[in-house]
């Protein structure tokens, strides 16, 4: 049995529509993550001073003045030694950010403190005491005379 033309010349123009759909689609999808990476640009410009504000994913290096962080640390390392996340839950603490709901932001601190604290500990001035459970225990240094190297918090 033979085909109508109108049927046959409308199944073609279905195939050019759907082709040039198709072609539209393409430009649209990456306009769409355009706007995406656009948006989480704006989010990340938009970070207010304030703790509560600061979304998990945000570099943490603004969040503390020169030396700011290791004077939070040693304030903490007083009381005696701690762990690496003991002293990010201090941080974090002192800075009003969500202690215990925001695991993202604990990691992200640790992280930094791990370099900090290391870098410290190069210089000798402060001691890695060994692991508790896998993390590093931190401590402050004292020097053989008994007269500390630190300057005043």
């Amino acid at each position: 049995m033979t085909e109508i033309r109108t049927v046959t010349t409308l199944r073609s123009k279905r195939a050019e529509i759907i082709s040039t759909i198709a072609q539209y689609e393409k430009p649209i999808a990456q306009a769409r993550a355009d706007l995406s990476h656009v948006n989480a640009c704006i989010a990340l410009f938009e970070v207010s001073a304030e703790p509560g504000a600061v979304p998990p994913y945000v570099d943490t290096h603004r969040l503390f003045a020169r030396g700011d962080l290791m004077k939070l640390c040693k304030e903490s390392l007083t009381c005696g030694p701690k762990t690496t996340k003991e002293l990010a839950l201090h941080v974090m603490a002192a800075k009003g950010a969500p202690r215990h709901r925001d695991n993202v932001l604990a990691h992200a601190m640790a992280m930094r403190l791990i370099h900090a604290l290391r870098q410290q500990w190069r210089r000798g001035l402060i001691e890695g005491d060994g692991k508790v459970k896998g993390a590093r225990l931190w401590a402050l240094s004292t020097p053989e005379d008994g007269v500390s190297r630190f300057r005043q918090l």
